[in-house]
């Protein structure tokens, strides 16, 4: 993977969780200096990245979906299953990346979801095997830390999300872009 689609993804991931409430504002701009420091380079990434950390909680709102949309990346609507699944494959990666340790990512998606998000069904199946778990068991941790780290590997393989094309858009920020091929490297 280049240094520029790493930089889609953790840029991408980073407004996913962004739109869940799990990262502040200002971890968005950081993604966003980091996605320009990676070769990605657009106008409104640029205005993105330079905003402080205390304009970040007020401005990012409004920065974020023109940024996104030049790069061709979608922004999910606030609330719909789709952010929602964006942000538990971000948080699986995160997992992956050792951002997080596998009864974190389970007990995160459970408190947050529930059973209710059909994608993170088998994570929160997890998070109640981990409650079961006698104390000093740790035979049967690693066998459920196997577990929540094979899945997590299969949602993280999920394609993210793709550039349509090449060409910068200018459409409202909740119109669903196509999640189901491979970001394309600029």
């Amino acid at each position: 993977m280049t240094s520029t689609e790493a930089a889609t993804i953790a840029l991408q991931d980073h407004a996913a969780l962004w739109s869940v409430g799990e990262i502040s504002a200002s971890e968005v701009v950081d993604s966003a200096c980091d996605a320009l420091v990676a070769g990605l380079d657009t106008p409104s990434l640029r205005v993105l990245a330079a905003c402080t950390r205390a304009e970040a909680d007020y401005d990012v709102h409004d920065l974020l979906p023109p940024a996104l949309a030049e790069l061709g990346l979608p922004l999910q609507p606030v609330g719909g299953a789709a952010c929602q699944e964006a942000a538990v494959r971000a948080l699986a990666r995160r997992m992956l990346a050792g951002e997080l340790k596998p009864w974190e990512l389970t007990f995160r998606v459970h408190h947050r979801y529930g059973h209710e998000l059909h994608l993170a069904e088998r994570l929160a199946e997890l998070d109640d095997e981990y409650g079961m778990l006698e104390d000093g068991d740790v035979g049967a941790v690693a066998q459920v830390d196997a577990e929540v780290t094979a899945e997590a590997s299969r949602l993280a393989a999920y394609p993210t999300a793709p550039a349509e094309s090449t060409e910068p858009r200018s459409h409202g920020a909740t119109e669903l872009i196509r999640t189901d091929r491979p970001v394309s490297s600029r």
